[in-house]
């Protein structure tokens, strides 16, 4: 054999096999009408099950009728339920329940089920004869459990000039994808070479689909990009040392293929080595040990939690007992909850082992002291209903409860949720009081010696509840994990950073082709506008900050900008998007505010309709996504807004009806920005600030892959790429962060009691009541607020201000630094426990509402243009995020007030410095224009209106006349369209009234 040669890769992977476990078998013993080894699944009954072996020779009155019969039902069976419901459940024949597979049982404390798992079969085939319709074809590799071909492979070795990508045309163009072997028998096939393996598990001629089944360039669980890490001899061995592993590859088939809809699902590489890894690293620790995955967006997280969930509920510790009770799956997405019940469902057959509490906290409650659900979906927010009822069913005395019990908690989409109260709630429900009292007496009777006076046991047991608990493990997934999210899951490295316990990187995921670069073709427009007061002599005062929002806000939802940025939206989808992935591709815009998208699909149906879009053989149509009623600010005696009301149909069906052929632009503010997977999205329309997590969650939308999109665009009117990099750089590869010191938390505390407002003994005695759970201890808590409040009031204004931010600070670190103390300090949970009800009962702040502008001010001059076209380029953050940054303290400002005149100047000079006669809006221009004019004014003074409007007209077609060459579009307006012409004329006679009296509005 030339060492060369295909036939050496071939040799040496099943050299491997046959030296782990695995047997050889002729490749003329394979029966193509059948599908089957038959000796090898007669030989595995006998061997594993030689009571049933006997009953069926019995019945079929001899050996040889019992193989023939036998081997029929399993075939018919295969044909007719698939290989994984064949592997794991019995077939029947006359009676006989017999298993064609067994898997490795949880325990090793049952004898007979250990030794029918040491009986699978497990072969290897080389060269396989397998077609029915091209006979000479053969397959480089064949692996067989129990005589069913369960996964073929075709090698190729780059040293004869050949590689994965021969290896996958060889499956595209010389396989019959209807030969029993692909149709109805294997489950998976890999492409191989010695630098890469690529799967998949349907072939469907020049249509089949591969992906990559590589660990990634710097290890499995380890930030990289595709393809494997350099080895010391075949870099993809470890497929078949690893994957191909007997216990591995009859745990994989058992606990991780599923079938969805017909097709068969297989897990990728990083979704099989996250959860074995976690299975390892959870029966060497056991429970108690939280752990945060790092996965990207678009591969395949969901499934991988279910994997988790079951494997997890199953897994049994070196004492053989199992290492949780139950296995909680908190989410807040209702598809996920289908998708986890669907795919544990396929692989745990026993009814009601997975409850999924949708409505009621009672439900939850039972789930979780009861004895048959093993896997539980529910929601965070039932848990402190949960606390509560259990409290009431101890003061009615129902002793069942938690106490003993261990749970593992999966945790979607970890943020800083997962660093409040709530969790708090899920943690005193999940360990139980006696439960908690029993496994930390002694660290609580230790830390009681310690202090100077015996703390208070309900307080200290209070603050153990933040802390981490010995029968809890938290498993939290995410793809974008915040510095709070490391902190609180994360492990630290040697570096002293908290980092994720596994990562597959967004890096890898774009470069595998699992999701698309949403970054790759990024344009930014920039928004130029100058403003005016609309009354001169009356120039009011606000205070700064809020009258620049105000400013920017009327100018963002001024007609003309919103009419602009339509026209650019509606022509770029046309020219540039409308065609995309077979013409079905689908835009979002996303907006700042439910008024911003009301009014931004007002535009876009008006231009569209004004541009005859709205027809035709490929009509545009909108939709607008939103959450409550909206009150129009415009109309607000009017009934209220509402999605469906705009729409036309219930909330519930917006994504069906958006994945149709009937809209194209889907308008949204905040709603659907996460969690909405539509593989049709393609392009995005940004007219909103985005940072942080935010912008990779939102700009996300459009990374799911769709057979033809081959790409992805966003125009953004609100940011710029350097603020985008910067949003995507710490989540593209692995994310990091410094370790918070809870010594952060004491320097609040010292100036809290240095303010002159707080007593020691009122905190305790309103702590002491709140801690009793007693209603009638409610009064209690007042009377120990009050003095507080009082001396709050006595603060003067930046004192107050000062006191209330840091106590607002130090209650939001310490319920996320309570988690990962590795102390209680009742000093501090006493001080958050009473700062928390104090802020509650202080006096509100005095909070102007923000300046309603639109009457004040008016819009002179408007350009929006392309800033850059760029592919914006990730390199991953090369310095730790952190949890509380500048410890916890917000910035404490006095309000400064301003003229408006001085507001309008400042943003004229941010957005509109460069802007001139030709950027001007003229038709709230004329208003200015004829506003100082002196022969108007006069006019006005001298005359009654009929007359003032017959000047006035004569005098518009002047000016517009006279600027005919930097006004053609509302030249042309006014002269060929009479309604216009009437509408400009009635707005701008609205002049006369502000001639004649000094400061009247404007008319709408």
């Amino acid at each position: 054999m030339n060492i060369t040669q295909e036939s050496a890769f071939e040799a040496n992977i099943e050299g491997h096999l046959l030296g782990a476990g695995w047997t050889k078998l002729a490749p003329t013993s394979y029966d193509r009408k059948a599908g089957l080894f038959p000796d090898e699944t007669i030989a595995f009954v006998k061997a594993s099950q030689p009571r049933a072996w006997g009953q069926l020779v019995a019945r079929h009155g001899g050996e040889g009728m019992a193989r023939e019969r036998f081997l029929k039902v399993v075939a018919d069976a295969l044909d007719h339920r698939g290989v994984v419901s064949v592997l794991r459940s019995p077939v029947k024949d006359t009676g006989v329940s017999v298993r064609l597979c067994f898997f490795k049982p949880a325990s090793t404390l049952n004898e007979e089920q250990s030794q029918r798992y040491s009986a699978n079969r497990l072969s290897v085939v080389r060269q396989l004869h397998h077609s029915e319709s091209r006979p000479m074809d053969s397959l480089d590799l064949a692996l067989v459990v129990n005589g069913i071909p369960v996964a073929t492979a075709e090698l190729k070795n780059p040293l004869t000039g050949q590689g994965l990508e021969q290896a996958m045309a060889q499956y595209r163009a010389d396989r019959n994808p209807h030969d029993l072997i692909f149709a109805k028998r294997a489950l998976v096939h890999f492409a191989v070479d010695p630098h890469r393996v690529a799967m998949t598990t349907r072939l469907a001629g020049q249509e089949t689909v591969f992906l990559p089944f590589d660990q990634g360039s710097a290890g499995a669980g380890s930030p990289g990009t595709a393809g494997n890490p350099p080895a010391s001899g075949y870099q993809t061995a470890y497929l078949w040392e690893r994957v191909w592993q007997r216990d591995a590859w009859l745990d994989l088939l058992g606990s991780f293929v599923h079938v969805e809809d017909g097709r068969v699902l297989f897990p990728r590489f990083h979704q099989w080595h996250a959860v074995r890894s976690i299975l390892e690293a959870t029966y060497r620790d056991g429970a108690g040990v939280d752990r945060l995955i790092q996965h990207s967006a678009g591969s395949g997280k969901s499934n991988t939690i279910a994997w988790t969930a079951h494997s997890l509920s199953r897994l049994h510790g070196p004492d053989e007992e199992p290492v949780f009770d139950k296995v909680v799956v908190i989410t807040d997405r209702k598809v996920l909850d289908r998708q986890l019940q669907a795919t544990v469902s396929g692989l745990e057959h026993t009814p009601g082992t997975i409850v999924r509490i949708d409505e009621k906290s009672q439900q939850l409650k039972e789930a979780l002291e009861g004895n048959a659900a093993r896997v539980i979906i529910t929601t965070l927010q039932k848990f402190p209903v949960v606390a509560a009822l259990a409290a009431q069913a101890a003061a009615e005395g129902d002793a069942r409860g938690v106490v003993g019990r261990r749970f593992a908690v999966i945790v979607d989409e970890a943020h800083s949720s997962t660093s409040g109260d709530s969790v708090a709630k899920l943690k005193k429900v999940l360990t139980g009081d006696a439960a908690l009292a029993e496994a930390e007496a002694n660290e609580a009777a230790a830390e009681a010696a310690e202090a100077a006076d015996e703390p208070d046991a309900a307080l200290l047991a209070s603050a153990q509840h933040r802390g981490r608990k010995k029968n809890l493990s938290f498993f939290a997934f995410t793809a974008t994990p915040k510095p709070k999210t490391l902190e609180t899951f994360g492990q630290l490295d040697d570096d002293g950073h908290k980092r994720p316990f596994h990562t597959y990187s967004m890096r890898q995921a774009i470069a595998e082709g699992f999701i698309l670069d949403v970054l790759a073709n990024y344009t930014t427009y920039s928004v130029y506008y100058k403003l005016a007061n609309a009354h001169p002599r009356n120039d009011p005062e606000f205070e700064t900050g809020k009258g620049r929002a105000a400013l920017a806000r009327f100018a963002s939802l001024h007609p003309y900008q919103l009419e602009a940025k339509a026209e650019v939206i509606v022509e770029h989808f046309r020219t540039k998007t409308a065609g995309k992935i077979d013409g079905g591709a689908k835009a979002m815009v996303v907006t700042r505010s439910r008024l911003h998208a009301v009014r931004m699909k007002q535009a876009l149906d008006a231009y569209i309709a004004r541009k005859g879009y709205a027809g035709g053989a490929h009509p545009l149509r909108t939709l607008v996504a939103f959450s409550g009623p909206l009150n129009d600010p415009d109309a607000p005696e009017s009934t209220p807004l509402t999605e469906a009301g705009i729409n036309g149909f219930p909330d519930g069906q917006l994504p069906e009806r958006f994945r149709g052929d009937d809209y194209q632009v889907l308008v949204v503010a905040e709603k659907y920005q996460t969690g909405f997977d539509e593989p049709l999205l393609h392009t995005m329309y940004v007219d909103k600030k985005l940072g942080g997590v935010a912008a990779v969650q939102t700009l996300s939308r459009l990374n799911r892959t769709h057979p033809g999109k081959e790409d992805t665009f966003v125009l953004d009117f609100a940011n710029t790429s350097e603020e985008i990099q910067d949003a995507f750089e710490p989540f593209y590869e692995e994310s990091f962060a410094a370790p918070t010191q809870p010594n952060a938390l004491y320097a609040m505390e010292h100036d809290l009691l240095a303010a002159g407002v707080l007593s020691m003994p009122e905190m305790e005695a309103a702590v002491a009541a709140l801690l009793s759970e007693d209603p009638a201890q409610q009064a209690v808590l007042y009377a120990n607020l009050l003095p507080a409040v009082g001396r709050f009031a006595s603060l003067d204004e930046d004192g107050q201000e000062a006191f209330r931010g840091t106590l607002q600070s130090f209650c939001r670190g310490y319920a996320f630094i309570a988690q990962v103390m590795p102390f209680t300090d009742t000093d501090l949970e006493r001080l958050f426990l009473y700062g928390r009800l104090l802020l509650l009962d202080l006096p509100a702040r005095e909070n102007d509402p923000m300046p309603q502008l639109s009457k004040s001010v008016q819009m002179t001059h408007l350009r929006i243009a392309v800033a850059a076209e760029t592919a914006i380029e990730l390199t991953g953050a090369d310095e730790p995020g952190t949890a509380l940054p500048g410890e916890g303290k917000g910035a404490v400002t006095e309000p400064v007030l301003d003229k408006l005149s001085a507001l309008i100047a400042a943003m004229n000079d941010r957005y509109g410095a460069d802007l001139g006669d030709a950027d001007k809006v003229w038709v709230d221009q004329q208003w200015t224009v004829v506003m100082g004019d002196t022969d108007m004014e006069a006019v006005a003074q001298h005359n009654d209106r009929s007359q003032y409007q017959m000047v006035l007209e004569q005098k518009i077609k002047d000016l517009l006349l006279d600027r005919h060459e930097k006004n053609g579009v509302l030249f042309d307006l006014f002269f060929a369209n009479p309604d216009f012409q009437a509408t400009l004329l009635h707005y701008l006679s609205g002049t006369y009234d502000e001639f004649r009296a000094e400061g009247t509005e404007r008319p709408a």
